[in-house]
């Protein structure tokens, strides 16, 4: 990685930070607060928010057919979903075991907090149930699909990458043959060492 290649990784991670201080701020506005991973609204809060939660009689009249007819489809997709989640789970405690690397924290990924909230009804509900886990399965499976990558190939690929993961950009030069021989056991070294998430947020 070249020196400007360091400083723009760094920069992203400096936004990051400024980025959460931002949602926090506005977590603050909007009158709740973290404790111990549970969600603590201001007094009278919730009393409002069951006042704005629509009925499911209203609900279903204000939803367009095709919602309707395409919601099994959508939820369809639990099937495959709860399969790779659980396929992935099996393979990063088999083969991170194997290989020293430290395995991915489901739950950091996996947050199913939104059906707590006074204001969706439950169908609302089930709908950001849905969402938060098949979307955390797959920011899971990523990052442990990204762990894997560095352990075995961290290299670039020629070809620009649509929103590639996070340890992309510290990954070999497409081509540098060289630096792959000379630096493959460091960039395993590197990833066995990495600290949890957490350990990273508090530094």
């Amino acid at each position: 990685m070249t020196h400007r290649m360091q400083e723009l990784a760094s920069e992203i991670v400096r936004l990051q930070g400024e980025l959460d201080r931002e949602i926090e701020a506005r977590r603050k506005v909007l009158g709740w607060r973290l404790k111990e991973r549970i969600v603590e609204f201001e007094h009278g809060i919730t009393i409002e928010h069951r006042r704005l939660r629509t009925k499911i009689s209203r609900f279903l009249r204000r939803s367009p057919a095709a919602t309707v007819l395409t919601a099994p489809v959508i939820y369809s997709l639990i099937i495959p979903m709860v399969i790779l989640d659980a396929w992935a789970s099996l393979y990063q405690a088999i083969c991170f075991r194997a290989y020293g690397i430290p395995r991915v924290s489901r739950a950091d990924y996996i947050v199913l907090d939104r059906r707590h909230l006074s204001y969706l009804n439950w169908i609302e509900a089930l709908n950001c149930l849905y969402c938060g886990y098949a979307n955390g399965v797959i920011a899971y499976v990523r990052e442990i699909g990204s762990r894997t990558e560095q352990y075995w190939c961290p290299i670039k690929h020629a070809l620009r990458v649509t929103d590639p993961h996070r340890r992309y950009y510290a990954f070999l030069e497409y081509g540098d043959a060289d630096g792959y021989r000379a630096r493959l056991d460091e960039f395993r070294k590197r990833l066995q060492a990495e600290p949890p998430p957490d350990a990273q947020m508090r530094e």
